[in-house]
């Protein structure tokens, strides 16, 4: 599958950003079982074995995330004639077109958090086989250079790099230093106005573009306010450290 054009950060909660994930991930591990009932769902996001929090979500979560899924088309009831549960399955196809090795490095970073190119290449195996790590490097790439993912500072006596995914618009607590920031806000200003103009009715774009606008700068803001205070601690403490002895 061709992936062409950017996609910005689309601004999920962190319980969509589950749901999604475990409709992309079963769909590729399971496929006999998918699409997925709300109890398979609830199962599924709640496992205690390759996710990252481990989680406790009760059907109401997830059902109210399953609709604002639905409201920005992400996801869809997927139920057959005869069938007794509701089901559902994902929409990314159309909302975010993606090649096999795209969507299984997608669906890591969205149930299993910041990783590694080498912890992404073995915990794929069972949705799409990674040849080599260039392979996995050249996947990130992609998915940074359409705002769905980004690189992380390396943590201190950590070797690689990490990566995180962007739909939930920021990738990770953490506070990266002055030059990372910006790299930060300038891949936070892809056009996420064209998935919003795919996924969001007409009637909802113009009321919700201005609070968007506001929100996104006000976190830009907040988060550069804080990097910056570190900053100056950290270089308060270096020159407290290096002072010369008093006489």
């Amino acid at each position: 599958m061709e992936t062409h054009g950017l996609v910005g950060p689309v601004g999920l909660g962190c319980v969509e950003v589950r749901v999604l994930g475990c409709l992309l991930e079963k769909q590729r591990t399971t496929p006999d079982a998918y699409p997925l009932s709300l109890n398979a769902l609830r199962l599924a996001c709640n496992q205690s074995t390759n996710r990252d929090p481990v989680v406790n979500y009760d059907d109401a979560e997830i059902r109210g995330a399953l609709h604002r899924l639905e409201r920005r088309r992400l996801v869809r009831l997927a139920s057959g004639r005869g069938s007794r549960a509701a089901k559902y399955r994902h929409l990314l196809a159309e909302a975010l077109p993606m090649s096999d090795a795209e969507q299984a490095a997608m669906a890591v970073l969205m149930l299993r958090g910041a990783q590694t190119p080498g912890e992404l290449k073995q915990r794929t195996e069972r949705m799409h086989t990674f040849a080599h790590l260039e392979d996995v490097n050249a996947t990130l790439a992609r998915l940074i250079e359409r705002g769905l993912a980004r690189r992380l500072p390396r943590r201190p006596g950590q070797k690689e790099e990490r990566y995180a995914q962007l739909l939930e618009g920021v990738a990770e607590a953490e506070e990266p230093a002055v030059r990372e920031a910006e790299g930060a806000r300038a891949e936070g200003e892809a056009p996420a106005a064209a998935l919003r103009s795919h996924s969001t009715p007409p009637a909802e774009r113009a009321s919700h573009a201005g609070e968007d606008s506001l929100a996104a700068l006000a976190e830009r803001v907040s988060r550069l306010e804080r990097e910056v205070a570190e900053l100056r601690a950290r270089a308060g403490a270096a020159r407290i450290e290096h002072a010369p002895p008093p006489a």
